[in-house]
C-alpha cells in the first residue's frame, strides 16, 4: 500500500466534509447535528463538536453491515495497518468481537469450545447465546507473581485429541496485567487438528507495532484475533477491531454474526477514531510510541531507586518480532520471553507494582495513588496496574513516582515484611488442566429453586449466579458450578481485601446464591 494512501482516514474524512457543507438534517438522530444542544450553554463545547459528526446511514457514509464505499476503504487500510486477510470495526467493543466469533465457531447448539479457564465475562456470555459446551483449560500458573498467563501446549493437545470434534480453541493473550507466552505452538496444535485458535487480543492491540512491544496475535498464527483499539491505542471507547485470517473461518456466516451482535445503528464518530487510530499508527510507525515508551523508562529508572515498590517482569530476555519484522531485543523496557516459562512477555506498557514490604494491599495501594491524583486502571489484593499508552508523557510519571515516594513516607514498613497472599481476581482455575463439558444456555435460574446462603458456609453448594469480580471482569463462578473449598477461600480474600463484585444478588458478598438441592439442572 502507497504511503499517500496510509495517509487517508476516509470514514473520517466524510464526516468533516458533511459538518463542512451545513446540510440541513432531516434524519435521524434527534439532537440534529447538535443543535438541540446548543440551545443549553452548559451543553457547549466538546459535546457540540461530538454531535455535528453523529450522523447515520445517509447518503455517501456507508454501511457498516454492508461496507461498500468509506467505510469498506477504512477496513481495508486497518487491513494493511495490523497485517490482517480481513479487518472488522466493531462499535461495541471488544464483547461484541468475541460473540461474533463464538457464535460463528459454535454455529449450532452443543458445539464444543475449548475455552481458557479465566476468560472475560463476555466469551461466558458468548457460550450461553451459543448454547455451546465449554471445555475449560486451566492456565499455566506464574510462581513468581501467582497470576495466571495462559494454556500450554500440552494441554491444548490433550483436548483436541480428548475432543476432536471441538470447534475450536479460544483463550486470552495478553492477561489484563500485560503478561503473555508464546501463542505460535497453540496455534500449530490448532491447526494440525484443522480448527481455528481464537484469541482475545483486548489488550494487545498496539503489539507487533514496535521493536519493544511482543509480537501480535496474527503473526503467531491466531485465525481470528479481537482488539480494544480504545484501550491501548487511541480510539473512543466502545472502538474496537476485529482481525481474521486464513481459511479456518466463515467469514459470510462471521459477517452475519456481527449483524446480529452489533447495532444497526452504529455509532459514526466512534467508527471515524477507529479510522483515526488507524492512521496515527499507519503514518508514525514506531515513532507513535516514543513518548509513551519514555514515560515507561522514566518510570523504571525511578522504581529502581524507590525499591519499596517492586515491578513484575519475566526472568529472562525476550527476543519477538517488532514493528519492523525483524528479531530484535529489547534492552530498554521489560518485554522479555523463557522459552518453558509461564510468563514469558510483558507489555511495557503495563507497569505492574506492588509494596514489596507488604504493608499495603493492592487495593490500598490503589486507593493512596488516587488520593494523590494518580488513577490506576486496577488493583487485586496484591498488585496495582498502571497502564501507559502511545498517549503518556514523560510528565505523568514523574507525578506518579512523586506520589510513590509520599506513600512510602506516609506508610512506612515494618521492621520485617509482613507475609503476602496471592489473590488476584484474575485467576480462576482448578488443579485438573481438562474441565469435564459445561453446557451454557440462556435458560433463566429460577427462584424456587435457589437460596441464599452465607458465603462461608457455600463450600460443596452449587452455585446459582455468576460471582464476577471487577475489574478485569472474569467470572470466577458459574451457575452450575460446584462451590470448591479453594474458591470459596478466594472469594472470602477477595471480600476482606475489598473487591468489587458485579452479577451477584449482593454486592459485598457477604452472602452468595445457591441451588436448593444439590444438583443444578442444566
Amino acid at each position: 500500500m502507497k504511503e499517500e494512501e496510509r495517509k487517508s482516514a476516509p470514514l473520517y474524512e466524510m464526516l468533516e466534509c458533511y459538518k463542512a457543507e451545513g446540510k440541513i438534517s432531516f434524519h435521524v438522530p434527534g439532537h440534529k447535528n447538535g443543535h438541540a444542544y446548543r440551545m443549553d450553554q452548559r451543553s457547549a463545547g466538546l459535546l457540540d463538536e461530538v454531535m455535528r459528526a453523529d450522523i447515520t446511514e445517509i447518503s455517501g457514509s456507508d454501511d457498516l453491515h454492508h461496507p461498500e464505499g468509506v467505510i469498506l476503504e477504512a477496513q481495508r487500510l486497518a487491513v494493511d495497518c495490523f497485517g490482517a486477510e480481513e479487518s472488522f470495526f466493531l462499535v461495541g467493543g471488544s464483547t461484541a468481537g468475541n460473540l461474533a466469533l463464538i457464535l460463528t465457531v459454535c454455529a449450532e447448539p452443543g458445539a464444543v469450545l475449548l475455552v481458557q479457564r479465566n476468560v472475560h465475562k463476555s466469551v461466558i456470555h458468548g457460550l450461553m447465546l451459543a448454547g455451546a459446551r465449554a471445555v475449560f483449560l486451566d492456565p499455566l500458573l506464574d510462581e513468581s507473581s501467582g497470576l495466571a498467563v495462559a494454556p500450554p501446549e500440552e494441554t491444548v493437545r490433550k483436548a483436541l485429541a480428548a475432543w476432536p470434534e471441538a470447534a475450536g480453541l479460544l483463550v486470552t493473550m495478553p492477561n489484563y496485567y500485560g503478561m503473555g507466552s508464546d501463542l505460535a505452538p497453540l496455534a500449530r496444535a490448532c491447526h494440525d487438528s484443522g480448527v481455528p485458535l481464537l484469541v482475545d487480543e483486548a489488550h494487545g492491540a498496539h503489539y507487533g507495532q514496535h521493536p519493544e512491544l511482543p509480537t501480535g496475535a496474527l503473526s503467531c498464527g491466531a485465525d481470528g484475533v479481537v482488539q480494544s483499539t480504545h484501550k491501548m491505542l487511541a480510539a473512543m471507547t466502545m472502538g474496537a477491531m476485529l482481525h481474521v485470517q486464513g481459511p479456518r473461518l466463515d467469514r459470510a456466516l462471521l459477517r452475519q454474526r456481527l449483524a446480529m451482535v452489533q447495532s444497526s445503528s452504529p455509532s459514526y464518530p466512534v467508527m471515524a477514531s477507529l479510522d483515526l487510530a488507524r492512521r496515527l499508527l499507519h503514518t508514525r510507525r514506531a515513532d507513535a510510541f516514543t513518548a509513551g515508551l519514555a514515560a515507561v523508562e522514566t518510570l523504571q529508572r525511578g522504581l529502581a531507586e524507590l525499591p519499596r515498590f517492586a515491578a513484575l517482569r519475566p526472568q529472562a530476555p525476550q527476543r519477538h518480532t517488532g514493528g519492523g519484522g525483524a528479531e530484535t531485543s529489547a534492552p530498554r523496557v521489560s518485554a522479555r520471553r523463557s522459552t518453558d516459562a509461564a510468563y514469558s512477555t510483558q507489555d511495557p506498557f503495563k507497569v505492574v507494582i506492588y509494596d514489596a514490604a507488604g504493608v499495603l494491599s493492592g487495593f490500598e495501594l490503589q486507593a493512596q495513588l488516587e488520593r494523590k491524583g494518580c488513577v490506576p486502571e486496577m488493583s487485586d489484593e496484591r498488585h496495582v496496574v498502571l497502564l501507559f499508552s502511545l498517549g503518556s508523557r514523560t510528565e505523568d510519571a514523574v507525578s506518579l513516582l512523586a506520589a510513590l515516594r509520599e506513600i512510602d513516607r506516609e506508610c512506612p514498613p515494618g521492621p520485617f515484611p509482613s507475609a503476602s497472599v496471592h489473590v488476584s481476581t484474575w485467576n480462576n482455575f482448578e488443579h485438573s488442566p481438562l474441565s469435564a463439558p459445561v453446557h451454557f444456555s440462556l435458560r433463566p435460574v429460577r427462584e424456587e429453586e435457589t437460596e441464599r446462603i452465607k458465603l462461608e458456609k457455600s463450600e460443596g453448594r452449587v452455585a446459582a449466579e455468576m460471582v464476577i469480580p471487577y475489574p478485569p471482569g472474569i467470572p470466577l463462578l458459574y451457575p452450575g458450578e460446584v462451590i470448591t473449598g479453594e474458591i470459596s477461600c478466594r472469594l472470602r480474600s477477595l471480600v476482606e481485601a475489598g473487591a468489587k463484585f458485579q452479577s451477584v444478588s449482593d454486592p459485598i458478598l457477604q452472602t452468595i446464591k445457591v441451588y436448593i438441592t444439590t444438583q443444578a439442572e442444566v
